[in-house]
């Protein structure tokens, strides 16, 4: 089951590749390469260090493993920004104020994912519980953003079929089968032959499964937005608009006359010439 996973890896990283879907994803894509690059050579050393005269590259394989680990959390923090602006692509505005929002709840997390670290273990023992604390935090975020797409898909205009959203489903999969993995194996139990262990890889390999099927998909073309001027996105959009953001990518069906910016701007004319007027006057 590690080769077949390490092969789905592969191919996953070939066909992001080959259609060049790293520039869109240039987190995704690192964090693939990361996995590739890694799995033969942790298996390597997992290997070899439980043969009799491997127990010296033990040391090895403990940094090797928890610098991947904690370098894949990092990755994961960008592919969650890097989804949630997908998602959001068709609206500058809500994507703008929704970004500075999302970094700032990733912020907090981190912050009090740290602080929540009980210090139990010192010296180099400490690096695993500051990793799974921080991979736990991660996790909560992943779990929250598909939330999210699943209950905005409609106002979003996102299909089933988007990248954004089979990247998150797949995350999602992970991190739900490593929560249940984390609640029902012992603790003290370390062995890989379990049939929890059997059934956490083949979820592994059901969400890498996915994430294949997403990437030889067909990628739909960026388009405008069309949807009424009385949606309540379209007015959000436009008061986030509003807070900074110039322009919009999204194709009106009617016009907004009743939209209360419109009034605004009447107002702001109206007050700009009257100046104009009494300058005018004065002189």
């Amino acid at each position: 089951m590690s080769a077949v996973e390490f092969f789905l890896w592969c191919a996953i990283a070939f066909l992001f590749w080959k259609k060049q879907l790293f520039r869109r994803f240039p987190a995704m894509g690192a964090y693939l390469a990361l996995h590739v690059v890694s799995t033969p050579f942790l298996l390597s050393l997992l290997y070899a260090q439980n043969r009799p005269w491997g127990h010296s590259l033990f040391g090895g394989y403990f940094f090797g493993y928890f610098g991947v680990y904690i370098a894949s959390v990092i990755l994961l923090l960008f592919v969650c920004v890097e989804i949630f602006r997908s998602a959001l692509a068709s609206f500058p505005g809500l994507m703008r104020i929704g970004i500075v929002i999302f970094r700032w709840a990733i912020l907090v997390s981190i912050i009090v994912t740290l602080s929540s670290v009980s210090f139990v273990h010192r010296g180099v023992m400490i690096v695993p519980d500051i990793a799974y604390a921080l991979m736990r935090s991660v996790s909560i975020l992943e779990l929250c953003l598909l939330a999210f797409l699943c209950l905005s898909m409609n106002a979003l205009r996102l299909t089933v079929r988007d990248l954004s959203f089979g990247i998150a489903l797949g995350f999602g999969i992970m991190v739900s089968n490593e929560f249940v993995l984390a609640s029902l194996f012992p603790a003290h139990s370390s062995s890989l032959t379990t049939p929890l262990e059997f059934a956490y890889e083949a979820f592994i390999l059901v969400s890498l499964a996915i994430w294949v099927v997403y990437c030889m998909l067909p990628q739909r073309s960026v388009k405008p937005v069309v949807m009424p001027a009385s949606s309540a996105i379209y007015r959000w959009n436009e008061i986030a608009s509003a807070l900074g953001h110039t322009g919009t990518h999204i194709a009106v069906q009617q016009p907004a006359n009743g939209f209360f910016l419109t009034d605004v701007e009447k107002v702001v004319e109206k007050v700009i010439t009257r100046n104009l007027k009494g300058r005018e006057s004065e002189l």
